[in-house]
């Protein structure tokens, strides 16, 4: 017994080298053999992640609305006192946590695909940097992996460059869900927030934006190679206004960890999506996966981050100048999907169609 909850423990906490190690010791008949616990671990740490982006905030809230009606009422009364004192901390670069970021638990995550970064320039850390993300997919489980986690290496590949993915500020609202992001070096994705990571946080910082947002995500679809970009011109503007390098990064394989299903475009259910998207920030897809409809397929993903584009500071920039950067942003990105897509099982005849 005290064997197994070591083994839970540092699968939580990311404190033990080996959780599989500390089940050695177990009689084998207890436990199915090293390679289907392995892919046991993997799916548990991906399911915690999505239920946690799904529910966490709503589940929390509900908690301390709850735990605020009982006799306990003081312990939430203080903890909403400190969440009114640490409000703005997200958008003040918010409070990463190393420890976190390099829990066990994001191993397991990352080898359930598996997920891979892949390097192709070297970053200066005396330059900013804006990453552009594409695609969104449902979870952009690529993107974070990658610049949420220490699962890849980012750190190493990277060195003295801080990630920060950004991601929708209404989840910063919620309680525990709002440190759970922080503590991964997530920032809501507004200008209050981007604004202070490129201008009073330093040098060597890489803010991660999926540009194509929660309307590419109605569009994504395996096999599909599509990017919402054309009409996306805002993190152009503000790397001008910040003197910050644009670098495209694209992961193949993003659309395949979910079949979605597509509606087409003038019906009642594609109106709703749209709707709701506009009031919540983020669009409600019909999706399904492997196991329980919310296990993703274990597809691999391959994230390249291409060859940083420098920008030069303008605070005023011009429409023509957004455009020259936007029309060399595009095709950076064109030519960073072309060099590498038969390397991870597209054809030489697929082309990325951008939208």
């Amino acid at each position: 017994m005290k064997t197994i909850l070591a083994a839970y423990s540092g699968f939580l906490k990311g404190t033990g080298s080996s959780i599989l190690s500390a089940l050695q010791d177990l009689p084998s008949g207890l436990w199915p053999c090293r390679s289907k616990m392995e892919k046991h671990l993997q799916v548990i740490s991906v399911m915690q992640w999505v239920i946690s982006f799904l529910a966490l905030g709503v589940a929390c809230t509900a908690l301390l609305i709850y735990i605020f009606c009982t006799d306990c009422w003081l312990i939430a009364a203080i903890y909403i006192a400190w969440l009114i004192f640490d409000w703005n901390t997200p958008k003040q670069g918010g409070r990463r946590s190393s420890w976190v970021r390099n829990w066990t638990v994001w191993t397991y995550f990352r080898d359930y695909f598996p997920i891979r970064l892949i390097k192709t320039h070297d970053l200066l850390p005396s330059r900013n940097y804006i990453f552009g993300y594409h695609p969104h997919g449902i979870f952009c489980f690529g993107g974070f992996c990658n610049f949420g986690t220490e699962a890849t290496g980012f750190s190493k590949k990277f060195p003295g460059i801080k990630p920060s993915l950004a991601t929708l500020a209404g989840n910063f609202r919620f309680p525990i869900l709002r440190d759970y992001l922080m503590s991964g070096g997530i920032c809501p994705v507004n200008r209050n927030s981007i604004d202070y990571l490129l201008s009073q946080n330093g040098t060597g910082n890489a803010v991660i934006i999926v540009v194509g947002g929660a309307a590419e995500s109605l569009h994504c679809t395996p096999g599909l190679n599509s990017v919402t970009l054309k009409n996306r011109k805002g993190f152009v503007r503000l790397a001008l206004r910040k003197g910050a390098d644009l670098v495209p990064v694209y992961s193949f394989g993003e659309n395949d960890a979910y079949k979605q299903v597509i509606f087409d475009e003038g019906t009642v259910w594609r109106s709703l999506q749209k709707k709701l998207q506009k009031i919540l920030g983020f669009a409600p897809c019909l999706f399904f996966g492997s196991s329980w409809g919310i296990v993703p397929f274990s597809n691999p993903i391959t994230t390249i981050v291409g060859e940083p584009i420098t920008v030069p500071k303008i605070e005023d920039a011009s429409e023509e100048t957004v455009n020259l950067y936007h029309a060399m942003y595009i095709k950076s990105l064109q030519c960073l999907f072309d060099k590498y897509k038969t390397r991870f099982g597209l054809k030489e005849s697929d082309v990325l169609h951008i939208h």
